[in-house]
């Protein structure tokens, strides 16, 4: 290691999620400033990842990488050529650091609380000056998340989002909210009929080339899954993310909460169907999420006729509400929350979850859908998707190694709450007040996925049965002493008990037989 009082360069590294051009980092050019953006066979082994995330990353690291050379910056920018001898990180920081005779080292916090660790153990060891700094990106600053958020406590989204609606003025007048209501979500779970279908807009689909990075995967023989789409969809810059911002506002918001819990038949014109696809280029820091809100309230403002409150407001809940939110749920429990299993689910992901091929329309649909485009949407991971690993009693180890391997916009901070709390309830009701379980009731309503599938969404029981049904019944069930209490799901209880005995157990005999055999649903 170089001695530092002969080495003048600072070594900046910049993570595959830390792409903000605004970051106060680049305000200056220093020629003494060097950033380090490398692709990392540690970051695409850690997990399985669908081949478009992984694409998706690198491609948008690469972009970064040009965007700051071309604005003056010095800039190493690595691929797996030239990582491929690096096993861990930093190892890769050590070898840079020696090549370049780096006098100091600084870092952004990572988001990922396993990157975090091992960066800040690393710096810790460095016989070098060091640094961590901000990312400059969440509306709620890091060193406040623990007054807002106790580890082993639960917490809830409203009040949480109230506060955040007020701290950084967003839809208020005269400090009360615009409409005089909070939240306009009872007004925002309409299904898509069919005349609705003939008025979905295609959804914008970016035109990036893979084929290089898709060769260095071969070639590094990185294991993904999934449809490699080529040319890549997904926007890899800020002029991209923007475009694509700016077509859900004049597009897509004016419908958006309506139909945000909708779900429809994949088709190429309608698989987003009014959702922005934004996550990812939040995600990658690509866009600040402030700027995203404003630009979606500008939209409205500038056409209250075509996009009413409840649209607008319905979008603003999701990123200043509900992506923070999961943030903090994250960090204040984090590392425990990782292992948490709250229900003690022990079963094995069906090998349909790699390749969609399942005779359930719904899971045929959003399987497919995720494999073929690394993209579902809210609704579709958590009711169809999650509910179905919920109710089946599916590890939820696995079940979040799929979900932060399978999207695109799967980072663990986001993917870990939403996932193992909110969709499989293992931690217990920290993020959530109840198991988000449902029939196939729930999925015929709001979606036509039930049509002409090979099972009946009418029936409970029987061969032909719509295996949601009984397992709903089963899982219930299991958990009584846990849920009967809940004043949200009491009412589901004393239901139950009018039924028949033969009933109820022709109910449960039926979800035993399709939990003996799930991997042929």
């Amino acid at each position: 290691m170089k001695n530092s009082e002969h080495c003048s360069s600072t070594l900046r590294l910049i993570l595959g999620d830390q792409l903000n051009a605004s970051h106060s980092w680049f305000r200056e050019k220093n020629p003494h400033c060097i950033y380090l953006i490398a692709e990392l066979k540690q970051e695409t082994g850690y997990v399985r990842h669908h081949v478009q995330k992984v694409c998706g990353f690198f491609l948008a690291m690469q972009a970064f990488a040009a965007a700051l050379e071309k604005a003056g910056h010095r800039v190493i920018y690595l691929t797996l050529d030239d990582t491929a001898d690096c096993s861990s990180l930093p190892q890769l920081l050590d070898r840079v650091i020696e090549e370049q005779a780096i006098g100091s080292f600084e870092f952004q916090r990572p988001d990922e609380y396993r990157l975090l660790e091992q960066l800040r153990h690393y710096a810790a060891d460095l016989d070098l000056p060091s640094r961590e700094v901000d990312t400059e990106h969440f509306l709620l600053p890091f060193d406040e998340l623990s007054k807002e958020f106790k580890a082993d406590t639960a917490h809830r989204m409203e009040a949480f989002y109230r506060r955040m609606r007020k701290r950084h003025d967003i839809l208020l007048e005269n400090g009360e909210p615009v409409g005089g209501q909070w939240n306009f979500d009872k007004e925002n779970r309409e299904s898509l009929k069919p005349e609705d279908l003939e008025q979905l807009p295609e959804p914008l689909l970016l035109a990036n080339d893979a084929s290089q990075v898709l060769k260095r995967l071969e070639r590094h023989q990185v294991e993904t899954f999934g449809t490699a789409q080529q040319p890549l969809i997904w926007p890899i810059s800020r002029s991209q993310a923007l475009d694509l911002l700016n077509y859900f506002c004049e597009h897509l918001l004016p419908n958006f909460g309506r139909f945000q819990d909708a779900m429809t038949r994949q088709t190429q014109q309608r698989w987003s169907l009014y959702h922005s696809r934004l996550s990812f280029a939040l995600n990658a820091k690509m866009l600040h999420p402030l700027q995203v809100i404003r630009q979606a309230i500008a939209a409205r403002e500038a056409n209250p006729q075509r996009i009413n409150l409840a649209q607008l407001e319905g979008f603003v809940r999701q990123i200043l509400g509900w992506r923070e939110f999961v943030r903090g749920i994250y960090w204040a429990n984090m590392p425990g929350y990782e292992s948490l299993n709250a229900l003690a689910a022990d079963r094995k992901l069906p090998a349909y979850f790699w390749s969609g091929d399942t005779q359930m329309s719904c899971m045929q649909e959003s399987l497919g859908q995720s494999l073929e485009y690394a993209y579902a949407h809210h609704i579709q991971r958590l009711m169809v998707i999650g509910n179905f690993c919920l109710i089946a009693g599916i590890d939820p180890d696995e079940v979040d190694e799929w979900y932060l391997g399978v999207y695109v916009d799967a980072i663990q901070w986001v993917e870990l709450p939403n996932t193992r709390g909110m969709s499989q309830f293992a931690d217990g009701g920290l993020l959530a007040s109840k198991a988000y379980a449902g029939s196939g009731q729930y999925i015929s309503r709001m979606s036509d996925y039930c049509k002409g599938c090979h099972y009946r969404v009418s029936q409970k029981t029987g061969p032909r049965s719509c295996p949601f049904n009984s397992l709903y019944w089963d899982f219930m069930l299991r958990h009584r002493e846990r849920f009967e209490l809940n004043p949200r799901v009491a009412m589901l209880y004393r239901n139950w008990d009018r039924q028949s005995e033969e009933s109820r157990t022709a109910i449960l005999d039926q979800a035993k037989s399709y939990l003996s055999r799930l991997e042929s649903l």
